[in-house]
């Protein structure tokens, strides 16, 4: 009998899909703005040097369009689901409908480590951004209060992280309409300064630098593809919207296809421009972008993009944190986590609880965990999702009630798209760190205790059956 629950599937009901707690005022031009938010970031200052350097040489922009392709197909996945069932909890919800309960609870848990994760390394790259800002006016904070301990290299608090992750908290409390101006801005900031960037090296690209094009072999694309990969993985953040779009059977396909577009073309230039004006073999530094302008006597500029940088972050910091709280928001009004994180603030349309409390657990583990410690799960629990999600897209349209639910975006050449978009995420699963997956399996084991301990006795799919 127990077993036979474990599977209870979520039925989506097509006259709840208008009655929502929270409020719709998104539009296809937000969803973008929030795709391109949450996926050009960190990652467009940082990675493609690496890559370059270590993995794939003048190559790299290959690695990036590798993932970028994966991530297309999984993209085109998320679209059908999201527009055919705009709820929010993006792809737990989904999997709850398609898989069940327990397939659903193992997949929100990733997604809750994806979502806590990244906010907290990005806060730790966004505060060694803003200090360096600080640092150019010669004001520097005390050690222990820069970095966060690390045997051997000292430090103590990383203050700043944990500040700016409860600073966005704050924002996010204040209203999706406030927050998503503060996004669209600030990407617009980021944008400006990485076309700045392409504007000015490119005059200074050598052709010579793209010689030999892959020194470590082609393996060295797919390695580089699967750290790329974590450049991408803000665009699901863009389908945990959907109960909040006014449009969603239009709006969340343009929102999750266009930003996946948009920033694809950003890195792919990127990192070509990079490789073009210096050796490869030289950009093994966290910051390249900076490194690159400063090797061509551009110091002014490379002050610009450590601000566009800063503003870059934010976003990220910003979008990442509301897919995460709306996530928790989904799972407690399923009755998996206690119910206080799903109430909605009647004044803000916001769960105001469920806000505080994850930007608050995000917040310490940016000021206490070095970044290369919290930076592993992020990965992992994003591919685990978007291949679950793909596979799913199979079985949506076998639903009983499928021809009842809303039409929006349906994934060209089905099955095979989901079917190889499945496949690519777990060939690059297999490409990530042994003590990735051995942290990936204890979170797993954490989190099913909480679903046996709390989760699967409030239940409110198996109070309906």
């Amino acid at each position: 009998m127990m077993s036979h629950h474990l599977f209870l599937k979520k039925e989506i009901d097509p006259t709840h899909l208008q009655n929502s707690s929270l409020e719709k005022n998104l539009t296809a031009f937000h969803l973008t703005a929030m795709g391109v938010g949450a996926v050009v970031g960190a990652g467009i200052f940082i990675t493609p040097g690496i890559i370059a350097a270590k993995y794939a040489g003048p190559g790299a922009m290959l690695s990036y369009l590798l993932a970028a392709v994966v991530c297309a197909l999984a993209a085109l996945c998320y679209s059908e689901f999201a527009s055919t069932i705009p709820l929010a909890g993006s792809a737990y919800t989904y999997v709850y409908t398609i898989f069940g309960e327990l397939a659903a609870w193992v997949l929100g848990w990733a997604l809750i480590s994806e979502y806590l994760f990244a906010v907290s390394s990005v806060a730790v790259s966004w505060s060694a951004y803003f200090q360096n800002l600080l640092a150019g006016f010669n004001l520097h904070l005390p050690g222990f209060l820069s970095t966060a301990y690390e045997s051997g290299n000292g430090g103590g608090v990383n203050l700043i992280a944990g500040l700016i992750t409860l600073l966005i908290g704050l924002l996010l409390v204040n209203g999706v309409k406030e927050s998503t101006r503060v996004n669209t801005i600030m990407v617009g900031v980021k944008l400006a300064v990485i076309l700045l960037f392409l504007g000015v090296a490119i005059f200074y690209v050598k052709p010579a630098n793209f010689h030999p094009f892959l020194p470590y072999g082609s393996s060295g694309i797919l390695s580089g593809a699967a750290l790329a990969f974590y450049a991408y993985i803000g665009f699901d953040a863009v389908s945990t919207a959907s109960e909040e779009v006014i449009n969603p059977q239009k709006a969340m396909p343009i929102g999750i296809i266009a930003s996946l577009a948009i920033a694809s073309i950003l890195y792919a230039a990127v990192a070509t421009v990079l490789v073009g004006v210096v050796p490869y073999h030289q950009l093994n530094v966290g910051d390249p972008v900076a490194f690159t302008l400063n090797l061509i006597n551009q110091n002014w500029i490379a002050g610009i993009i450590s601000l566009g940088a800063v503003a870059g972050m934010t976003t990220v910091l910003l979008v990442m944190s509301y897919g995460g709280t709306r996530l928790i928001f989904a799972i407690s009004r399923d009755g998996l986590l206690p119910a206080t994180l799903s109430k909605v603030s009647p004044s803000k349309h916001v769960p105001v609880t469920n806000t505080f409390i994850f930007t608050s657990i995000a917040s310490l583990c940016a000021m206490l965990v070095p970044l290369d410690k919290i930076a592993e799960l992020v990965n992992i629990g994003t591919l685990f999702a978007f291949a679950t999600v793909s596979l799913g897209v199979v079985f949506l349209r076998k639903l009983p009630n499928y021809q009842q639910l809303p039409k929006g975006f349906n994934v060209p050449l089905y099955p095979f798209i989901p079917l190889l978009s499945f496949t690519l995420c777990l060939v690059l699963m297999t490409q990530l760190q042994k003590i990735t997956w051995l942290v990936f399996l204890l979170w797993t084991l954490v989190g099913l205790g909480i679903y046996f301990s709390y989760g699967y006795r409030h239940s409110q799919q198996r109070v309906l059956n």
